[in-house]
């Protein structure tokens, strides 16, 4: 009895870290809690890799966004066994690459990455893009996502870059509606027909360039760090325009997941809890959107144009 009673109060004591620690846990549509900030890890090279993980488990997060394309689960893994944080305290989503899709492929795409992660399950599993050229593959991949969440394998199975037409699609014959859609989504490029779409089905919305790196990197006119509704309000709270972005998703009901491999940087997008923008500020963000995407077009993702191997584990 008296080790059941200090298992309990251990879970609790985790569970209370976990809250003070992220501030914003987001419960997905099958009851699972993720937390709502996250590192991503989209171009971080794998050498690079560990140490940024490592340092985002240090200040406090405890969500981490890889995928099997980016080349550096391996990475993640190490930097999470390096960081000792408890297993069940650390939120891992990966996702599946398009060359492994199909029922088969996808159930094996799954040992790939848990082999490369160095874990027994993993969080949330993704289709990382829909297949518009042969969708049957994409809904035989996401068949294997619904058996490895029967079989406790993952804890929750989700799609991203998948638009209007593609979830409906998908949940026409699916039996598990996807727990997150994560997407291009900052201020210049909101998506807003998408996000309704996702809350409709009680899908989360989760931004990927959450605060526009992608405006900067693909040498656009106009970057989101240098707006000045954005710089203004920054100034006003005393805060960086990224960590004024990464407000603004959290009160709008969505993760988001930037990433950086600069400490100062990473400790920064994090430290987004203690302020609270105006309905008239998200109003004003809300009104930056341009309808230019600055990633891939989603039809235009065809396995002769994107397919590469994933190596085994």
């Amino acid at each position: 009895m008296a080790k059941e009673q200090n298992a309990s109060v251990n879970r609790a004591s985790r569970t209370a870290t976990i809250l003070a620690v992220t501030q914003t846990l987001i419960a997905l549509n099958n009851g699972v809690e993720m937390p709502a900030i996250g590192l991503g890890v989209f171009q971080t090279p794998p050498a690079e890799t560990t140490a940024a993980v490592q340092e985002a488990l240090r200040v406090g997060y405890r969500l981490i966004d890889t995928a099997a394309a980016y080349a550096n689960e391996r990475e993640v893994g190490e930097g999470i066994r390096r960081a000792g944080v408890a297993r069940d305290e650390v939120f891992i989503e990966t996702k599946v690459w398009i060359s492994d899709y199909g029922y088969e492929a996808t159930l094996h795409a799954f040992e790939k990455s848990a082999g490369k992660l160095g874990l027994e399950y993993i969080d949330l599993f993704i289709l990382h893009q829909a297949l518009p050229s042969a969708f049957e593959r994409s809904l035989d991949a996401y068949r294997a996502l619904q058996t490895l969440l029967a079989d406790g394998k993952v804890r929750a199975v989700g799609v991203s870059n998948f638009m209007p037409d593609h979830l409906e699609r998908l949940l026409a014959a699916a039996t598990v509606v996807p727990a997150v859609n994560q997407v291009e989504l900052h201020p210049y490029f909101q998506q807003p027909a998408l996000q309704r779409k996702n809350a409709e089905h009680g899908i989360l919305t989760q931004a990927w360039s959450p605060i526009g790196g992608i405006t900067s990197y693909r040498g656009g006119d106009r970057r989101t760090f240098d707006d000045p509704t954005l710089v203004q309000m920054a100034n006003k709270y005393g805060k960086s325009p990224a960590q004024i972005m990464l407000r603004w998703h959290l009160q709008k009901g969505r993760s988001a997941i930037p990433k950086s491999t600069r400490p100062a940087r990473i400790a920064e997008n994090f430290d987004v809890f203690g302020f609270e923008l105006s309905s008239e500020e998200l109003a004003a963000i809300d009104a930056l959107e341009t309808g230019v995407r600055g990633g891939p077009e989603p039809e235009i993702i065809t396995l002769e144009a994107f397919g590469r191997d994933i190596p085994e584990a």
